[in-house]
């Protein structure tokens, strides 16, 4: 079996904009929204944030709808160009 590719994708990389952007529009800190996605139960770090924030690390499934979750959209959002606001 092929060793499986952990480079970060095109979508992967527009959920890391979108992520950071909403983030900043809703006032958190990465430190404040790590808090918000642990504290339902999936564990994350503050460092471990940023580096999806920066796409040096990937996100699966699971970790994009909790932190969509923690920013009040709907997962389908992180994977949109954000819009104005």
């Amino acid at each position: 079996m092929p060793p499986r590719s952990l480079e970060v994708g095109s979508a992967e990389m527009q959920a890391a904009r979108t992520i950071r952007i909403l983030r900043a529009e809703q006032g958190f800190s990465q430190w404040q929204l790590a808090g918000r996605v642990t504290a339902p139960g999936h564990p994350m770090s503050n460092t471990m944030l940023s580096r999806i924030e920066r796409a040096q690390r990937r996100c699966d499934a699971d970790g994009l709808v909790v932190i969509a979750e923690a920013l009040l959209v709907s997962p389908p959002m992180l994977l949109q160009r954000p819009t104005a606001t």
